[in-house]
């Protein structure tokens, strides 16, 4: 009976990591996408995908933080450039937010900078 029990929490266990969004993930199936901002957007409204993308932009942010004071510019200007290369380099099939606010799904791949 005990195995049981450890078997089905191991089952529960692997199926919450087998079942975790990634960012690779949430972005090829048009649930979230990159902006010129910088940071991730939501476009489906559920738990996980928002709560992926809050993670996502926490750490970005974080990032962002580091570098301005690295570089003595904002943090906006270093979201703003990274924004630029993560929309300009998305693949094609990946839905991004573009300079009209408007979402749209990239027809070709990454542009050469």
């Amino acid at each position: 009976m005990k195995k049981r029990y450890w078997l089905l929490g191991g089952c529960l266990l692997l199926s919450g990591v087998v079942q975790a969004l990634t960012l690779e993930q949430v972005k090829k199936e048009g649930r979230a996408g990159e902006t010129l901002s910088g940071y991730l957007a939501p476009i489906k409204q559920d738990a996980e995908t928002l709560e992926l993308v809050k993670k996502i932009n926490s750490g970005r942010a974080e990032e962002y933080q580091r570098v301005a004071v690295q570089n003595h510019i904002s943090t906006d200007e270093v979201a703003k450039m990274v924004g630029r290369k993560l929309v300009t380099r998305a693949p094609a099939g990946e839905t991004v937010k573009g300079l009209n606010g408007q979402w749209m799904k990239k027809t070709s791949g990454p542009v050469a900078e």
